[in-house]
């Protein structure tokens, strides 16, 4: 008969996750999963049984909680489009300026996972790749919306936009891990918004 578990396994993972967007994938040693997590290298490869599921599984805890959050600020269509956007750049200065420790952020494992491991690991990189489509699809309809509505710009593509706010909020993350503060980050968000407006 199999041993019940002592732990609580979404505290664990959750624990990994932090580890994982500290440090990276590579960095994060199983000893430091050991320490994070509370668990011993037995249990945790027992459970998770290899760095990579556990990495895996974490990534997709991380994307399927980012992911909702800005689709929830996205998809409220009683409000305008532009300040949905709005919203959604200032819900990410204020993760970014929450997440700071000595002067930088800790960034996004999304975006930190995308530089580290999606050229050479497949799987990551079609979760990556899925959410991704996911988060487009629902600026692509914002900005649809809001180009019906006259508030952004018609003269570019939807795809060719949302494409862009992408870039800027992956700009956003990784200006504040080299230091950026909130008022920086204040103004690329801003500078994008007069962008969608021109």
């Amino acid at each position: 008969m199999a041993r019940p578990r002592l732990f609580d396994e979404e505290r664990a993972l959750d624990a990994a996750m932090r580890a994982f967007w500290e440090k990276g994938y590579e960095a994060t040693s199983t000893q430091d999963l050991c320490e994070a997590t509370g668990l011993g290298r037995s249990s945790i490869y027992n459970t998770f049984h290899s760095k990579h599921d556990l990495f895996r599984r974490a990534l997709t805890r991380y994307l399927e909680a980012m992911t909702a959050k800005q689709l929830e600020i996205l998809e409220q269509a009683e409000r305008p489009a532009l300040e949905r956007i709005e919203a959604m750049f200032a819900r990410i200065v204020e993760q970014e300026v929450e997440q700071r420790r000595d002067g930088r952020s800790i960034g996004c494992l999304s975006v930190n996972a995308t530089v580290e491991l999606a050229a050479r690991d497949p799987e990551i990189d079609r979760l990556l790749a899925r959410d991704l489509e996911a988060r487009l699809a629902s600026l692509r309809g914002v900005i649809e919306a809001g180009q019906r509505a006259g508030e952004i710009a018609a003269g570019q593509e939807p795809e060719v936009l949302a494409r862009f706010v992408n870039a800027v909020i992956g700009g956003m993350r990784v200006s504040g891990q080299g230091g950026a503060d909130r008022s920086a980050l204040e103004g690329i968000a801003a500078t994008a918004m007069t962008a969608l407006r021109s």
